[in-house]
């Protein structure tokens, strides 16, 4: 199956094929006119949940996917930063929150959307959020507040069992994790 219906070559503006290339254990996008091959690699998505007085902070989306569903404050990393700068400027901008103390919390891969999700938790700088351009609302909850039905994505979900986890076990701990979908749709989560 093809990853993305790619037609031209970025490179000339030829037509590519969809072949593997000698030596390759993988069809790839190659040009048929100047031979550049198009790898196509996971996107990265970073995030925090920032901590404010035994709270943290959740964000109401304003945007597709899964607009009108609460997240955590997470988002595509960009060129020419780090994963935890990436987390911090998600914070910033969909909540207006200064991160402090950024510690990596989860990893996931999720290879049926092609991504890698992190996740960092840290302290929500003087308990200050507001509305970004990409959130209706924020908030800042307990544990028992957490909307559990109303979260965006299942890497929402599974770092908030995980860190409420750690919080009562007393000692955070660095989390790594696969979510798989199977034939049948579910998604299969397994901890490593």
């Amino acid at each position: 199956m093809k990853e993305n219906m790619m037609k031209f070559c970025s490179a000339c503006g030829e037509k590519v094929n969809w072949v593997m290339p000698q030596g390759d254990n993988r069809n790839r996008y190659v040009c048929v006119s100047c031979g550049v091959i198009h790898y196509q690699n996971p996107n990265v998505v970073t995030g925090c949940i920032p901590e404010w007085q035994g709270d943290i902070l959740l964000c109401r989306r304003s945007i597709e996917p899964r607009k009108g569903l609460w997240t955590l404050p997470a988002g595509f990393m960009e060129n020419s930063e780090t994963n935890r700068e990436g987390a911090a400027r998600e914070a910033k901008e969909e909540a207006n929150a200064e991160m402090r103390d950024l510690k990596l919390f989860s990893m996931f891969s999720i290879p049926h959307v092609n991504q890698i999700y992190t996740i960092y938790r840290g302290e929500l700088h003087q308990g200050q959020a507001s509305v970004g351009e990409e959130t209706l609302e924020v908030a800042l909850v307990s544990e028992d507040d957490i909307p559990w039905q109303a979260l965006a994505f299942p890497m929402v979900v599974e770092s908030l069992k995980l860190y409420f986890d750690d919080r009562r076990k007393g000692k955070f701990e660095t989390h790594y994790g696969e979510i798989v979908k199977q034939d049948d749709g579910e998604l299969e989560v397994t901890m490593i």
